[in-house]
């Protein structure tokens, strides 16, 4: 991208101003409230009159990326599949659609160019975290965007065309001034302080081995977390340990527990690959970004020099990148492996199911989600800061390792493909880290806090979820 010095001098200094640190499963022996203890505290039984009482819950978010809005979108899912017809999402790029100004308004291109240069990324997101990274952060937002915010939080949506009975955050930025602008509603304007909120307020943290602090204010109703990093990180921002719950992330319907499963042969038919081939999928996101052209030519190219015959194949799946997919096309690959390059793709869980082996950068949800297929990972990149801590997670846990290095990714990938006992032993890895319940875990338990405050409110008669066998 062709920036002036002085336009990304001016970016630099708004975005520090405003301290932009947007750009953000296994349980020990830590002291977490286990899933019985919280109901008993939290999810008690509710009674909810579904012909006259259909409960409003919106989620907050921004497009940085897109893992915050596949995560809501994920949530809304198990609503509905759970309660059918009693839940109501909002689901709101609250910084795109009320941001006030630049850069508030400009979140998800910002995003992209501080992940293009991402000595920008970690410029921004180290000052971010500091005291008075943190403390200029929230003078800022408070100042210019507590009102266009309010707006939005006060909406009416949904059938009783009323505010929301709950508010959930996605996003590391929607936590301090939504709990303020909620108080000050919930106290007809008298209060922004903790104590004069009554609406529910959630986060349901996103990253997976490391996360911003912005993520964690400890005067929220219940902070979901899905790992032992983050929830040590919420304690150190002094979330007491009965409102942190750890299940997992939120991730796409095709990855929960009870979606129904094809099996590896009858996917790789249905995808039109070799049934018998041990098969690599190498991703760079849906926004395309990462160095997957030199990756997928050295693996390739390695994978192919195994004979005249194909003994392997490669799927590439480009994202919105265009010029990769052109690129890999034009390629000619030697014929010990076979290619197949793909652009978007909506059915990511099927590419999963069909593969033996992952390359691909270190976002969390694409983790998680290799994770429940039972898949390795090799990781290519990563975004410093939050997701710098995917790595040790993956190396951790035994299923999974990172370079940088194309030839490193070749050799170490056609190795993986190579010894069926190794490719075997992490493939169990994976599974043993996955969580495949989490998303509807997670809704469950927020359909019952919001049960539970609309019970406060009207008369009740008794709940209770549909597909109880999920």
């Amino acid at each position: 991208m062709d920036l002036s010095v002085g336009k990304l001098s001016m970016m630099m200094l708004l975005a520090f101003s405003s301290c932009v640190s947007v750009f953000s499963f296994v349980p020990n022996s830590l002291n977490k409230i286990t899933r019985r203890e919280f109901h008993q505290q939290w999810a008690k039984p509710t009674k909810v009159d579904y012909e006259e009482d259909i409960c409003r819950v919106q989620i907050l978010m921004s497009d940085t990326g897109g893992g915050h809005r596949a995560s809501a979108n994920a949530l809304r899912d198990a609503f509905d599949v759970l309660y059918p017809g009693r839940i109501e999402c909002d689901i709101v790029d609250i910084f795109t659609d009320y941001g006030p100004f630049w850069p508030f308004n400009d979140y998800p291109r910002m995003y992209k160019i501080m992940a293009e240069y991402s000595f920008l990324w970690e410029a921004f997101y180290r000052l971010g975290e500091t005291p008075v990274g943190l403390t200029l952060n929230e003078f800022f937002m408070d100042f210019f965007c507590f009102d266009p915010f309010k707006k939005c939080i006060e909406r009416p949506f949904g059938t009783s065309k009323k505010r929301a009975d709950m508010v959930v955050s996605v996003h590391p930025l929607c936590q301090d001034i939504p709990l303020k602008i909620l108080s000050e509603l919930d106290s007809e304007g008298a209060s922004r302080a903790p104590e004069a909120r009554t609406t529910p307020f959630i986060t349901v943290v996103t990253d997976l081995g490391g996360a911003h602090p912005t993520w964690f204010n400890k005067n929220v109703d219940q902070c979901f977390v899905p790992s032992d990093a983050l929830y040590k990180l919420a304690r150190d921002r002094e979330i007491k340990s009965s409102k942190i719950v750890q299940y997992g992330l939120p991730i796409r319907k095709g990855f929960w527990s009870s979606s129904e499963k094809k099996d590896k042969y009858t996917l790789r038919d249905e995808l039109q690959l070799d049934k018998n081939l041990p098969t690599v999928l190498v991703v760079g996101g849906g926004d395309g970004m990462g160095g997957i052209v030199d990756i997928a030519k050295s693996l390739g190219n390695k994978l192919g020099s195994s004979g005249n015959e194909p003994a392997y194949q490669m799927v590439v799946v480009c994202g919105n990148n265009k010029k990769a997919k052109e690129a890999l096309l034009q390629e000619n690959f030697n014929s010990g492996v076979k290619v197949q390059v793909e652009g978007f793709v909506e059915n990511m869980d099927e590419w999963m199911r069909a593969s033996d082996a992952l390359v691909t950068k270190a976002g969390p949800g694409t983790i998680a989600e290799a994770s429940i297929c039972g898949l390795p990972c090799m990781l290519f990149s990563y975004l410093p800061g939050q997701e710098e801590g995917n790595v040790p997670f993956v190396e951790d846990s035994g299923f999974g390792t990172f370079s940088a290095d194309s030839n490193v990714i070749a050799d170490t990938v056609s190795g993986w493909l190579s010894s069926p006992s190794s490719l075997e032993s992490m493939q169990s890895a994976a599974k043993a880290a996955a969580r495949p319940s989490a998303t509807l875990d997670i809704a469950r338990d927020l359909a019952s806090t919001v049960f539970a405050a609309k019970q406060r409110q009207k008369q009740p008669i008794t709940v209770s979820a549909s597909s109880s066998s999920l």
